[in-house]
């Protein structure tokens, strides 16, 4: 185990629960999740077969996630905001358009260690 002692843990994971804590910013989630699975045709990437491999959009503009959730730009941006500060969501630029997309590999490895730590204890007590 780590050194970091719970309050560590604990305090390193509080922007991502903070984070899931909101309706709107889940349903930011799980759209950028679905851009991620499917293509600009909607199809299902990962299910295509016959060899045929078409690239997933990376992200989607706030202007397309606005259209999905139907808050307003200022709103959508706020969301993101709290995403991004949470390492769940990243930016990347493209000309003057930001695409967001899904980066939750390092809060994952967070969410990861305060349960490991979380089992321990409770192993050490029972």
């Amino acid at each position: 185990m780590q050194a970091e002692g719970f309050n560590d843990l604990f305090q390193n994971c509080m922007p991502i629960f903070i984070a899931l804590g909101d309706e709107v910013r889940l349903s930011i989630i799980e759209g950028l999740a679905r851009m991620g699975l499917y293509d600009n045709l909607g199809n299902d990437v990962a299910n295509m077969g016959d060899g045929l491999k078409l690239q997933p959009r990376q992200g989607m503009n706030v202007k397309e996630i606005t259209e999905m959730t139907r808050l307003s730009r200022p709103a959508i941006s706020h969301h993101l905001k709290i995403l991004k500060d949470a390492g769940l969501v990243s930016v990347r630029q493209e000309g003057t358009a930001n695409y967001y997309y899904l980066t939750i590999g390092d809060s994952t490895k967070k969410l990861c260690s305060l349960g490991q730590y979380l089992q321990e204890l409770m192993n050490r007590v029972s």
